[in-house]
């Protein structure tokens, strides 16, 4: 292939793997505090060959790989892990190595080419040119057989896109682009036909034949892969002619045959040859090559800060330039509310006689803010929430630091907001009828642009702190009743009873009212009939709502704070909490 790659070895020995244990357990009598899901495990896997780890499921297969790739979360691990004959590092170790999860997880709106391009992007080193990259690339869509389906959009699982076989071939693919030494798959058949399993299958072995050391998980294998076998135990029956080997595996390892052939298979297998060659290989793999040196590299990803919030940049701007459902929705959404705002309040902006009609231009700021902005911040939510396990199987991988993802994620929206305020301020300005003043016009417009994006920044943030969709929601729906509640309408700020009133100063909606109205009518100094006697409006303002004219500067700053606060609170929250476990 274009890039020429180390083949290495990785052996183990005596691994040990506890978690806690579960408190049901703790509940029925079970004593110990740690429970052994892997028990003295030895073997060693080489390169060019295609290694499967076989078992019933809840055999430890996926927890195997899983300790040995470095992806496990929790627990407590033992034992000799070694890598080309030195200790495996993780962090190093997952430069050289790639992991297929069993759920292919993708970036639903970039194609199948654009997906390995961005991983190759990311995880090949710097110093490779791109004309190189891009010869690889196509390299591996051509190994992985993706020619066909190259230009096809990934994708939902079970709703769109590509198929099942399809979305596994594409995983493969998005690891080999990253030119591993080592590539784990868990379950790479699981959920296929025959016919699509034969494909992946196909793939697999084309990625052994490069010579790459290859480990996969395998839950029912066909009858090919018993056929290989050449030892067997005196004594067991033998698999007859179509029947399911994988029931047969079942039946002759079973407690009920050992005790009838009177014998034990892990004693058996232990005396076996089988087994004393494969002590050997293991200790001639944990000895390192004499001329061979231990895995370094200068920095922790293989690309800069700068290159990784390009390329995350890159791929946000085509999920959301392809997400009709998403960002068209909102568009529309906005338009026809603007619409909708500027005929039922037609030219109200500048017939203010009384206290109601004032009221009600205020009513109409809030309805916009409260309205607009809860379904900003709900929409983002499920779009946050699939984008969130691709960014946990790319951080896994190495591919780029959190803040590079979320920082992306933070400016991709930028110039949505942008859009969607000119065309919020260009209906609904004239419509209603405020005051022609470039200075008023620009403040609206600033006004509209920090609310759309606390907003959508807020529910990027509620996603960001809840393990699931759902909880968001819920968390979403009690932060909406505070938004309404403290924000100055309802309830102005100095009727709030004191020990309430710090609520109504943290609450981002009465500042954007606050904004709207002082920067219409702080400075009008119209006489109007308030309850009955005359006054100005700027003078009302500040009696009734203790909103003041020469405090814009200060309201300013704090508009442009909530946005700035929120998303930088969601570039934490989303490094910091992880709510994947494994």
């Amino acid at each position: 292939m274009a890039l020429p790659f180390e083949p290495l070895s990785i052996s183990f020995k005596n691994v040990q793997y506890y978690v806690d244990t579960p408190p049901e357990m703790m509940a029925r009598g079970f004593k110990e505090k740690k429970l052994q899901l892997l028990c003295d495990i030895t073997g060693a896997f080489r390169p060019g060959v295609l290694t499967a780890l076989m078992g019933v499921s809840g055999a430890g297969k996926t927890t195997l790989m899983d300790v040995l790739s470095g992806r496990k979360t929790d627990g407590t691990i033992e034992g000799d892990i070694r890598v080309g004959g030195f200790p495996k590092v993780q962090k190093t170790f997952a430069r050289v190595s790639g992991y297929c999860e069993q759920f292919d997880i993708h970036s639903p709106h970039i194609t199948v080419e654009e997906s390995i391009m961005y991983s190759a992007w990311l995880r090949l080193p710097v110093e490779i040119s791109s004309e190189t990259k891009t010869k690889f690339v196509e390299e591996v869509i051509e190994t992985i057989e993706l020619d066909d389906i190259k230009d096809c959009l990934v994708g939902l699982p079970g709703q769109s896109g590509l198929s099942t076989e399809q979305r596994k071939r594409l995983t493969i693919a998005v690891e080999l682009v990253s030119n591993p030494s080592i590539i784990f798959m868990d379950e790479p058949t699981s959920g296929l036909d025959a016919r699509a399993a034969a494909v992946v299958m196909r793939t697999v072995k084309n990625v052994v034949s490069t010579g790459r050391t290859t480990v996969c998980t395998i839950h029912q294998p066909s009858i090919d892969v018993f056929e290989a076998f050449d030892e067997e135990i005196p004594g067991v029956p033998k698999i007859t002619d179509n029947y399911n080997p994988a029931t047969w595996m079942l039946e002759v390892t079973s407690a009920s045959t050992e005790e009838k052939l009177d014998l034990d298979f892990c004693v058996k297998y232990k005396e076996s040859d089988q087994y004393k060659a494969t002590a050997e290989l293991v200790r001639q793999l944990s000895e390192p090559n004499p001329i061979s040196t231990d895995l370094h590299f200068p920095t922790r990803y293989p690309q800069r800060f700068h290159e990784q919030l390009t390329a995350c940049l890159w791929k946000q701007h085509l999920s959301y330039w392809r997400s009709p459902d998403y960002n068209l929705v909102r568009l529309m959404f906005m338009v026809i509310s603007s619409l909708l705002f500027g005929a039922l309040f037609w030219q109200k902006g500048q017939d203010i006689a009384n206290e109601q009609d004032l009221f009600n231009v205020f009513g109409s700021m809030y309805i916009a803010v409260i309205f607009l902005g809860l379904n900003y911040c709900s929409s983002v939510l499920p779009l946050v929430a699939t984008e969130r396990t691709v960014l946990y199987r790319e951080t896994f991988a190495g591919m780029y630091s959190s803040s590079a993802y979320s920082f992306a994620q933070v400016i991709v929206e930028i110039p949505y907001m942008l859009v969607q305020s000119i065309l919020y301020t260009a209906i609904t300005y004239p419509m209603i009828g405020f005051y022609w003043s470039a200075h008023k016009i620009l403040w609206y417009f600033y006004t509209t642009f920090c609310t759309f994006s606390y907003f959508v920044y807020l529910g990027m943030l509620m996603m960001s702190v809840s393990s699931n969709l759902q909880v968001a929601s819920v968390l979403a729906s009690a932060v909406y009743t505070i938004l309404n509640l403290f924000s100055g309408f309802l309830i102005p700020g100095p009727k709030i009873p004191k020990w309430w009133i710090w609520c109504y100063w943290i609450c981002p909606t009465s500042w954007s009212l606050r904004g709207f109205l002082t920067s219409q009518y702080g400075d009008v100094g119209k006489d109007i009939l308030i309850f009955g006697d005359r006054k100005q409006i700027s003078s009302f303002l500040e009696d009734y709502y203790s909103f003041h004219n020469s405090q814009l500067g200060i309201v300013a700053v704090v508009l442009a704070v909530f946005p700035i606060g929120y998303a930088s609170l969601f570039a934490y929250c989303i490094s910091k909490l992880k709510f994947q476990r494994r």
